[in-house]
């Protein structure tokens, strides 16, 4: 097969992004160069891939409307340049605004859900016969109507093998992921300087003036207090040994989560997840075993103090279990040949 993979626009396509989209995408596009497919992936300027990369301008500065509105058309042209290119047998579309791009011919299409409902504005997405929606969990799925067409729900996955490494656990908490309003890393900051633990942040704050005014107003106070320490983005090889020294995890959602791609990998690592229970959150933490759930920051932190009566080695086997990236990979490969053999392949 030949699988046109698109990204968000905004956001390059690498092991070690903060967006669990663009690390699905990047592991499905291994997965179908490993197998023998032909995997093109239309991605920001940056972005690292197995097969082959369409890549559109990277924006810079700001991340507003407008440097949105220029990423999409870019990503219009890209997938035009691929369909007339290669004989495409069907496109995987990532990003949330995959309709600003999504090509006015008739091709299959496989429309992955990543971001939770609310996201996609008052308007569902227009359910065009070729295209197959997917969501992440079932947690997910409840949020969709009943009437809309869910094609299959495949679960994200991580890589457990790869997370493995021989570093010593350590005292520190570890907060990861993008700085934002709706991740509540101030909660987190709050919440270990309760618990009387160290807390790292390990993330990165991307150009949206809403992400820099939280950062400003309300991480770098508690910051400043020393509530934690701020280290920046973490490539993968450092990820995972902060993963794996980290006393535990600290996931401070504000938002309906459909997956968690960094609880899966902490899990993997042997490091335990103290959560609220946003999302499919309450489904991937089992409380009191392979971390906890809290609903207050007063118990966050409760969490925080308790996380080392939580095994190691039942994390590390949940993971292996629940979380396989081979399994995700496979559930999509099967999902792009039913849906491949139902079209005609598309060629120029």
């Amino acid at each position: 097969m030949t699988v046109l993979s698109v990204a968000y626009p905004l956001a390059p396509v690498r092991d070690d992004t903060a967006g669990g989209a663009e690390q699905v995408l990047a592991m499905l596009d291994r997965a179908l160069t490993n197998a023998g497919h032909h995997s093109v992936v239309v991605a920001a300027e940056g972005s690292r891939v197995a097969g082959t990369l369409v890549a559109t301008p990277r924006a810079d500065g700001t991340l507003d409307k407008q440097a949105e509105w220029k990423a999409q058309a870019a990503h219009r042209n890209a997938i035009e340049r691929a369909l007339q290119r290669w004989p495409v047998d069907l496109i995987h579309f990532h990003g949330q605004d995959f309709a600003a791009y999504q090509p006015a011919r008739s091709v299959p299409a496989v429309v992955t859900l990543h971001v939770p409902r609310a996201w996609y504005g008052a308007e569902l997405p227009e359910q065009r016969p070729e295209a197959h929606f997917v969501c992440v969990s079932e947690a997910q799925r409840q949020t969709w109507p009943q009437d809309f067409r869910i094609s299959a729900v495949i679960e994200n996955g991580v890589d457990a093998n790869a997370m493995g490494t021989r570093v010593s656990k350590r005292r520190f908490a570890l907060w990861l992921g993008r700085v934002s309003p709706e991740k509540g890393t101030a909660i987190a900051l709050d919440a270990a300087q309760m618990a009387g633990t160290a807390l790292l942040v390990a993330g990165e704050v991307y150009a949206y003036e809403a992400h820099k005014r939280y950062f400003q107003a309300e991480v770098l106070p508690r910051l400043n207090s020393g509530a934690g320490r701020f280290i920046g983005p973490a490539g993968f090889a450092r990820k995972r040994r902060l993963l794996t020294a980290a006393r535990c995890l600290v996931i401070t959602s504000q938002a309906e989560e459909t997956s968690s791609l960094v609880a899966m990998e902490a899990l993997a690592c042997g490091t335990p997840v103290v959560t609220f229970p946003a999302g499919a959150l309450r489904s991937i933490v089992e409380h009191g075993r392979t971390g906890f759930v809290a609903s207050t920051v007063e118990q966050m932190a409760e969490g925080i103090r308790c996380a080392d009566e939580i095994d190691p080695a039942v994390c590390r086997a949940e993971a292996r279990e629940r979380f396989p990236a081979a399994r995700m990979a496979a559930r999509y490969v099967e999902l792009y040949a039913a849906v491949a053999r139902r079209a005609v392949r598309w060629t120029a």
